[in-house]
């Protein structure tokens, strides 16, 4: 078996992983099709990565971020509050609790989170660790 094949076979399982730990972490029967889910980006530099999430409305104290077994998890709620004197007509801002669930790549070094809130927009980024390569390959003479 050559180098390539391993690596699919390498990648194949990591993705099969990825996958059950998303279904695991991110689908629930309870969904009512009202709750806020803030949009995020996931952006990869040379040296870092970087998770940008839209939270208008909020401030950073309405914001809670955790980091367990390579999962980083943004959690939250936007609320509307109605003065004594006031009556919702119309809705169309989606309001309530939310969780985002983000499986960490293999090189991204746990220990360098950072987090940012500013006008609205949540950016958290994490530096690389290393990189893949052929160190740790064995290599096979031909005969």
């Amino acid at each position: 078996m050559n180098n390539f094949n391993i690596n699919i076979e390498e990648q194949l399982s990591r993705l099969g992983k990825d996958i059950q730990q998303f279904v695991e972490k991110n689908i629930s029967g309870q969904y009512n099709g009202h709750d806020f889910e803030p949009n995020s980006d996931v952006l990869e530099g040379k040296e870092e990565y970087k998770i940008i999430l839209d939270l208008p409305g909020l401030n950073k104290k309405q914001v809670k971020i955790t980091l367990k077994n390579r999962v980083l998890t943004v959690s939250g709620e936007r609320e509307l509050f109605l003065e004594d004197d006031e009556k919702l007509i119309r809705s169309e801002r989606k309001q309530g609790a939310f969780s985002r669930a983000f499986a960490l790549p293999d090189f991204a070094d746990e220990k360098t989170v950072k987090a940012e809130f500013k006008e609205g927009v949540l950016s958290i980024s994490l530096k690389k660790t290393g990189f893949a390569d052929d160190a740790d390959a064995t290599s096979i003479p031909i005969k």
